[in-house]
């Protein structure tokens, strides 16, 4: 059997076709290859803790990976392995840029992969790689599936965005990063973050503390984004000097908000009065992002909920985006995105039972 020699970025891909024998049923064309890669750290981390990484990638196409020392072998179809080796190019070129690799970016990549070899891509993509949000702190973050990419590309493109689905899937951690995109970039001049305290029943002056103590249980996740895509001394410099200002939905009254990013989390919890209210605070110069999730609403029962209700009315307007993530779009964790297919499982069943 001959083999093939081929150099590439990350090193060389040695491949090795094989063919199933004639008395098999059905004559699966096989592959082996292996790619080395020039820095031993760099694999390392390529291939995770454990090869966690390879693992992953393993179950995502189908193939077996095998690591030795900064060396991987690749068997299965000509196809998985060809995406197997673009993930790992791919990846490979993050760490060597200093970024970190996650289970996430595992998954991202394999998506990204296979729009890569796709010979006809969608005439509405017309792209071969996702779109990412860049800040100082982090860098370069990429959209880890088409939901995502299709999320950040409306961000850029419009100046309000709906963005509905399940927890997990990104919504308001890709909001915030945007959101500090554009106040680096100097698009906008500050950034307010807001969200309905229907626990609270909006009656904040009962909780101790400033207005930002008053809120910050309603914000923790908003805040934890911050400091994702912020250093902690300029998040604390921001909030001091009103360039972040965090304000609850029900103090938003009256207010016009120019040159600004204003995101609104957990929009399901806004009644239909309340977002209209918000809505029509867009000022010149800003930019508005709203998320949520329509089926963990804690409105009372009746209650219609405001974004279930703008999403209706205002989707098909210019200059809003509407972006619907599913549970397959959950990255948080591969069970977050079982237990949430299972509820969502559980919810058609009853609606045809009814």
């Amino acid at each position: 059997m001959r083999s093939s020699d081929k150099t590439h970025s990350s090193g060389r891909v040695h491949a090795a076709p094989e063919r199933a024998g004639a008395a098999d049923v059905a004559t699966i064309e096989k592959t082996e290859m292996t790619i080395a890669f020039d820095d031993n750290r760099h694999a390392s981390l390529l291939f995770g803790h454990y090869d966690q990484n390879l693992a992953r990638m393993e179950r995502r196409l189908g193939i077996a990976a095998n690591a030795n020392g900064n060396h991987v072998t690749l068997k299965g179809t000509p196809e998985a392995c060809d995406q197997a080796k673009r993930v790992l190019e791919t990846l490979y070129e993050r760490i060597k840029k200093g970024q970190s690799i996650s289970l996430g970016d595992v998954d991202g990549a394999v998506q990204e992969g296979a729009l890569q070899g796709n010979l006809f891509p969608k005439e509405e993509s017309g792209r071969t790689a996702f779109d990412s949000v860049n800040t100082r702190k982090r860098g370069a973050v990429r959209a880890r599936n088409e939901a995502q990419d299709h999320y950040l590309r409306a961000l850029k493109r419009n100046e309000l965005v709906f963005a509905e689905g399940p927890a997990g899937t990104g919504k308001t951690w890709l909001a915030v990063g945007h959101a500090v995109s554009l106040l680096e970039q100097g698009a906008v001049e500050k950034i307010i973050l807001s969200r309905p305290a229907v626990e609270a029943g909006e009656r904040l002056g009962f909780l101790p503390g400033d207005m930002r103590e008053k809120v910050d249980p309603y914000l923790r996740p908003i805040y934890d984004a911050l400091y994702d895509f912020m250093d902690g001394r300029m998040v604390e410099r921001g909030l001091q000097t009103g360039m972040i200002e965090v304000a609850p939905l029900a103090f938003m009254r009256g207010r016009t908000l120019t040159s600004a990013c204003v995101l609104l989390d957990e929009a399901q919890n806004a009644t239909s009065m309340q977002m209209k209210m918000f809505l029509t605070r867009l000022g010149e110069g800003s930019r508005m992002i709203i998320t949520g999730d329509p089926t963990q609403t804690d409105l009372p029962p009746g209650q219609k909920s405001g974004l279930s209700e703008a999403v209706h009315l205002l989707t098909n307007l210019e200059g809003i985006g509407h972006v619907k993530f599913r549970d397959v779009d959950v990255v948080r964790h591969d069970l977050v995105r079982r237990i949430v297919s299972a509820y969502e499982a559980a919810h058609v069943v009853n609606q045809a039972q009814k």
